[in-house]
């Protein structure tokens, strides 16, 4: 997935909260180079007014009054296999993307509407959907641990660090600038990860998307 640079990016919201979705088209249509283009509060409206080519990320409410926003992500998707989704959640939900069907599976994300989210975050989140990635909630991923036995549960503390700030949705630059290491050196570590979770370089997938599902599918909330 890629958006031109001479464009908006191309935001619709699906949320039944009229002050959360006020909120939502507040912030995103108030972000430089992002552009709201229709904000709807049911799986109805959706289906309606978002043909193909409409959007570039929708951001989806999971519970809706008419239906569930996962499967109308899906639909949407497969009209549009381009589309950036982002899913948002009143409860803790993220293991909901380890069920997605697999020809829809990439770029999409997930954060919760109670956790510490930031304006950051969600932007953030939004522009890494836009370009098929996978962004986790941080304040849900720092209060998981791995499953004993996993491979994830063999990586060293760092990379298990660099691996959860790679699922928030961080850069190499952004990961070395929060754990204070060179670029170089997140890379390393990285590719370290890549090697015990035995994860390739298949140009078919996204090694991004494939460790943080990874460590979505590996790990469980601390006790």
């Amino acid at each position: 997935m890629s958006i031109p640079g001479t464009r908006h990016l191309r935001v619709a919201v699906v949320e039944d909260q009229p002050l959360f979705r006020s909120m939502l088209e507040r912030t995103l249509g108030g972000t430089a180079g992002m552009q709201v283009v229709a904000a709807v509060g049911t799986t109805s409206e959706a289906l309606r007014q978002f043909r193909a080519g409409f959007a570039d990320v929708v951001v989806l409410d999971i519970d809706l009054p008419d239906g569930n926003g996962i499967a109308l992500g899906v639909s949407l998707r497969r009209r549009q296999p381009s589309l950036g989704i982002l899913l948002l959640s009143a409860h803790d939900a993220m293991d909901l993307l380890l069920d997605l069907p697999q020809d829809v599976a990439a770029g999409w994300g997930y954060l919760s509407k109670t956790s510490t989210t930031t304006e950051e975050v969600l932007v953030g989140a939004v522009r890494a959907a836009a370009v098929g990635e996978t962004v986790l909630d941080p304040a849900l991923l720092a209060r998981m641990t791995p499953r004993a036995g996993s491979d994830v549960a063999r990586l060293t503390d760092r990379q298990y660090e660099v691996l959860r700030l790679l699922a928030a949705g961080l850069s190499n630059a952004g990961i070395g600038e929060r754990l204070g290491i060179t670029e170089k050196s997140v890379q390393n570590h990285v590719n370290a990860m890549y090697a015990t979770l035995g994860i390739d370089a298949d140009p078919q997938r996204n090694p991004r998307v494939s460790a943080t599902l990874r460590l979505l599918e590996e790990t469980g909330p601390a006790h």
